[in-house]
């Protein structure tokens, strides 16, 4: 009764109670994000750091605070723990942490390090300590995100606003002391670093591998992770743990972001996305950690000192891979002849295949390797694909197929000295990862003229929709492609497996390829500006590089002047968002189309 009757003297005061807590808890998350940058983007003295170490301390406590405040003027303690299990769960472990240390008079996971002599100890529990309040601050910071169905604007808008303020946050945290070898980077430099990263374009105006120290290298992994899957993705995922749930408006951005054909698929299909990213980018950093060659390394050249050197590298290269960012943590990328990795040709395969995947789509890979559809395929063999995997798994197959050849063709000079099976590969490579990653095995600026009209076509088709790859996609250009066949045939409609395409959908494929045509064409009219003694066939290529988000470069890229780099910005940029989503996120009310009006002809060609 004495608890009842408690329980409805604070029940007046649950809705400011609630809203005072909101606000302390995202200012605790803000206050945690400013002292581990402050921590990890400055050098600091051992003073520093054991004021810092409080501080983690005070953070954490506040965050216990909240959270039990908020369970206890909840409506429903037991539904607000079972609505709020991956924070309740991290809660619990802070409570048993506080408890048995306590008791025992030491950090008990500091205790455990200590006792299997896992060195530096302190320093490895600071900086899992600083793992769990990231944890903590992104479940918090995930609620803002409902936030969003109160804002009046257009889902475009959100998800293109989401990547300019990752570049920016990029920016600024590239620009802090310890992120480079040297202590300092121009503000465009970083600014074009943190784009190309969160645009997974891979052109860099700075050496990934010599210029940016490991913090600075850690920063640009997360932002190509986040870039790759699109930070809204990321926000609405860790939504859905929270009790408030996902809006129609978040939704709506991730059907758009997905190619999704529902607001309920688009729900659906998000934590199976986030989960198929980090299988595949963690089966292939074991791939990739063993594909490294240790025997050409026999003579003391290899880049690693320890083992969480190599642990790293193929964690960045998976990543990056899969993302199709192209970064690289070796000078000339896989081309690099100091550590051989041009000769390393079992890394390249893997690299090829994890590019793949991530150049497919995640609703290919859903419909062909989810294990629902392979046990229904097993027991119905007659069970086909859907059009929507089919075609751009053909595309993919015909595109990779024709690159192949054509690079052991047209760059038959340099591939010689290579027997059939490293040709071969060489040539799978540069045709995978030409169309979006941006990993080169080869010297781009040595490359013959009709290689290069190859690379610009790869570039400019780009990977399925729906991916980490970049490209006006190989819908768009199938449907381009079948439109011109039906009309030269006269058909009225295009008809495939007895499937009818709706004509909206071939009017978008065409003005997505005009507004992409149109756009790269005064994008390079403006670098022959920018860049008059450049010759215009290294700016086309750097400028389909570019706007594909592919970050392949004819040696042009660090050379470029302040103006050819703010134009490439805002190619990645354009690019990595969707030249649609731009249009759509910046058009006004759409005009009526009820009236009617007399028909009218004009001559064409």
């Amino acid at each position: 009764m004495a608890w009842s009757r408690l329980d409805s003297f604070f029940f007046q005061y649950r809705e400011p109670a609630n809203r005072l807590l909101q606000w302390l808890s995202y200012t605790t998350s803000v206050l945690t994000v400013i002292l581990l940058t402050y921590r990890y983007g400055f050098i600091h003295t051992r003073h520093e750091y054991v004021q810092i170490q409080e501080m983690y301390k005070l953070l954490l406590l506040l965050f216990l605070c909240v959270f039990l405040a908020r369970w206890f003027f909840s409506i429903n303690r037991l539904t607000f723990l079972r609505e709020s299990q991956p924070e309740a769960a991290l809660y619990g472990l802070l409570i048993i942490h506080i408890i048995v240390e306590q008791i025992i008079g030491i950090p008990p996971l500091l205790y455990y390090l200590l006792l299997f002599s896992i060195e530096p100890a302190p320093l490895i529990y600071e900086h899992l300590t600083g793992v769990f309040m990231v944890m903590l601050t992104i479940l918090d910071l995930a609620r803002l995100s409902v936030l969003l169905a109160e804002i009046q604007v257009k889902p475009g808008v959100i998800f293109m606003a989401s990547f300019a303020l990752l570049i920016l946050v990029g920016t600024g945290l590239l620009m802090l002391p310890a992120m480079t070898v040297e202590g300092e980077i121009s503000f465009l430099d970083a600014l074009f670093t943190s784009a190309s990263a969160s645009c997974v374009t891979g052109l860099i105006v700075v050496d990934t591998a010599t210029f940016f120290t490991f913090k600075g290298k850690v920063v640009i992994m997360l932002l190509f992770q986040l870039g790759g899957l699109g930070v809204v993705s990321f926000a609405t995922f860790f939504a859905t743990f929270m009790s408030g749930g996902v809006g129609i408006k978040q939704q709506s951005m991730i059907q758009n972001h997905l190619s999704a054909e529902s607001l309920t698929e688009a729900k659906a299909a998000l934590r199976k996305i986030v989960v198929i990213t980090f299988i595949i980018e963690l089966l292939g950093a074991i791939a990739i950690y063993n594909a490294w060659d240790d025997e050409r390394w026999a003579g003391g050249t290899s880049p690693f000192t320890n083992i969480g050197e190599r642990i790293f590298y193929s964690v960045f290269h998976s990543i990056s891979a899969f993302c199709n960012a192209g970064f690289s943590l070796f000078t000339d990328g896989y081309y690099n002849h100091q550590f051989f990795i041009h000769e390393m040709f079992g890394l390249h395969f893997i690299t090829t295949i994890i590019v793949v995947f991530g150049g497919m789509g995640f609703n290919v890979i859903e419909d062909i390797f989810s294990p629902a559809n392979i046990r229904e395929r097993i027991a119905k063999p007659w069970k086909k694909l859907q059009l929507s995997t089919k075609i751009p798994l053909t595309g993919t197959f015909i595109l990779l197929t024709g690159g192949t050849l054509a690079f052991m063709v047209l760059e038959y000079e340099k591939l010689r000295v290579l027997n059939i099976g490293q040709a071969l590969v060489t040539a799978l490579f540069q045709s995978a990862v030409t169309r979006t990653a941006g990993f080169n095995s080869m010297d781009f600026g040595a490359l013959h003229n009709p290689t290069i009209i190859l690379c610009i076509f790869l570039m400019f088709v780009g990977t399925a929709p729906g991916s980490t790859g970049g490209g006006i996609k190989i819908n768009t250009f199938a449907l381009v492609v079948l439109s011109a066949i039906r009309n030269i045939r006269g058909e009225k409609k295009i008809i495939i497996e007895q499937r009818y395409i709706p004509n909206e959908l071939v009017n978008r494929a065409f003005t997505l390829l005009l507004f992409a045509f149109t756009y790269n064409s005064i994008a390079v009219l403006l670098l022959t500006l920018t860049e008059p003694q450049q010759p215009i066939y290294m700016l086309v290529f750097e400028q389909i590089s570019a706007f594909a988000t592919v970050g392949l470069s004819m040696n042009l890229t660090s050379s470029l002047s302040v103006g050819g780099k703010i134009i490439i910005i805002v190619s990645m940029f354009i690019g990595r968002i969707g030249p649609l989503t731009l249009a759509i996120a910046l058009s006004g009310t759409p005009k009526s189309n009820l009236l009617k009006y007399p028909r009218t002809y004009l001559m064409i060609g």
